[in-house]
């Protein structure tokens, strides 16, 4: 969401009268708001989050494997081959 667009939806959060005031005092620290604070810290952890969850991360030994069978695929046999072979005759692909 960029800084232009307009701000109209809500998220309403339920903290312990301690937890708000550690981070209203937080937020006037840095001299900003407490929504604004909020959402520097909260935002990025998010995007963060995503990422970790929509990225897969192979160690060295699993890369190597892995680009090693897509450049040296294995010969396709039983019933894969079949599958493909019926899918390939059917919609010529």
């Amino acid at each position: 969401m960029s800084e232009a667009s307009a701000k109209d939806s809500r998220i309403d959060l339920r903290v312990t009268q301690e937890q708000k005031e550690l981070l209203e005092r937080a937020a006037s620290l840095k001299g900003i708001s407490l929504s604004a604070y909020t959402l520097l810290h909260l935002l990025p952890l998010a995007k963060q989050d995503i990422d970790t969850h929509e990225r897969l991360v192979l160690s060295d030994r699993d890369r190597d494997l892995f680009l090693s069978v897509m450049e040296n695929p294995p010969e396709l046999k039983g019933k894969l081959k079949e599958a493909i072979d019926k899918y390939r005759e059917k919609y010529g692909k």
